[in-house]
């Protein structure tokens, strides 16, 4: 705004091109007013209750904005029947707080409680949201995600049966949004949360397929051996888009057992998509520490592939491997070798690092010199320091300025 433009009609223009937006941040102003009032302890009024209810059924329509974070914080409210804008709870105090108490035993918040006629009035609200148009259903799995951060609120209102539902929606975005609410469902009741992720796993819709893919390592810290048959059927898939995301949780197999990882792995590195193959790139490191003789093949079969993207990771590897390890890097160019495997990419880098390394490992595979040991490290430089410290173990006079 310029010194010389008319303030009110600058403020006018923008008003105009917001009018929506202003508009519903006022009824949410307005929503939370009334509800502050209905639960004012000294003279609730039970009118303003059941206005501020409908009021925000009305303004719940669609799955973003204010709907979404205002929304949820004013069921919240209803559900507890507390005050909006109050903290439900309080983190206990710590060492670093005065009222921190080192002899206390049970911890002093003790968390929300749900009153019984606040948890129908919301069951009714989510209620609602569950039979309304699309948005209404979006809006509603935004809510149920952040409820479910509330635990004893899950239960009195009904989320994991809203879940259960919700994952045989006819539209496949809703069942999408029930993918992000696994992880906590099954943090909550571990049977419900996998017979969740079960339910999910029998739709056949591209969205809901790759939701699962994307949320799988997360099925995997909750559910261990449960979550197995998820990753198997999802390697089998004909969708990029879900390979690429269930190859790049194959790791978490290593948890569960090595030697099905290690099989997966050299399984998976002969799948046709480019984007499989690259995904065991960052486990190359964790299986070689667990089988440094790659009895499978793996690191030749990558290499034979020709993929300049595993190309460089694995030459990383090896040049590092050269350093540390040269009787396993011994071997694996013999596997290399056997293979018929081209050693000109290796040959490249490690020549201009290291020419005389380069120099000394390529004769030794032509049989006209002897396997390069560990490179001698070179000598450490005296302390400047040695001199000035007595037989005791004590630093002389001399320094006595450093105090």
């Amino acid at each position: 705004m310029n010194l010389s433009d008319d303030p009110y009609e600058v403020h006018e223009r923008w008003l105009k091109k917001r009018v929506p937006q202003v508009a519903e941040r006022l009824l949410f102003a307005i929503a939370t007013d009334w509800l502050a009032q209905a639960f004012d302890q000294q003279a609730p009024n039970i009118d303003r209750w059941w206005l501020a209810i409908a009021l925000v059924d009305g303004l719940a329509i669609e799955a973003r904005g204010q709907s979404v974070h205002q929304g949820y914080h004013l069921v919240e409210s209803i559900a507890l029947a507390e005050r909006p804008g109050t903290w439900h709870t309080q983190p206990d105090a710590g060492p670093h707080q005065m009222e921190w108490n080192a002899h206390a035993v049970l911890p002093r918040q003790g968390g929300v409680v749900a009153h019984d006629v606040g948890v129908e009035a919301a069951v009714w609200l989510l209620m609602r949201l569950e039979n309304g148009p699309l948005e209404r259903r979006l809006l509603l799995m935004e809510w149920a995600r952040l409820l479910l951060q509330r635990p004893n609120l899950i239960g009195p209102l009904g989320i994991h049966e809203i879940l259960m539902r919700r994952a045989l929606d006819p539209e496949q975005e809703v069942a999408s949004r029930v993918c992000l609410c696994l992880a906590k469902t099954i943090e909550h009741d571990r049977d419900a949360g996998l017979e969740l992720a079960q339910r999910l796993h029998t739709r056949d819709e591209v969205l809901i397929r790759r939701g699962m893919a994307d949320v799988l390592t997360r099925l995997f810290r909750r559910l261990t051996w449960d979550a197995v048959p998820f990753l198997e059927a999802m390697l089998q898939d004909e969708d990029e888009g879900v390979l690429a995301a269930a190859s790049s949780t194959v790791g978490d197999l290593r948890f569960l057992d090595v030697e099905r990882w290690a099989d997966t792995m050299a399984e998976l590195s002969k799948h046709p998509l480019p984007v499989v193959r690259r995904n065991l790139v960052p486990f190359l490191r964790d299986y070689l520490e667990q089988f440094p003789d790659d009895q499978r093949r793996l690191l030749p079969m990558l290499w034979v592939d020709g993929d300049e993207v595993v190309r460089t990771r694995m030459r990383e590897l090896l040049m590092r491997m050269e350093e540390v390890a040269p009787d396993h890097f011994a071997a694996r160019l013999a596997d290399f070798v056997e293979q018929g495997c081209d050693l000109d990419p290796l040959w490249t880098p490690l020549m201009i690092r290291r020419p005389e390394r380069c120099e000394a490992w390529q004769a030794f595979l032509s049989g006209d010199g002897e396997q390069p040991t560990l490179p001698e490290r070179p000598s450490l430089e005296p302390n400047i320091l040695d001199d000035d410290i007595s037989d005791e173990g004590d630093i002389d006079q001399e320094l006595g300025f450093l105090d």
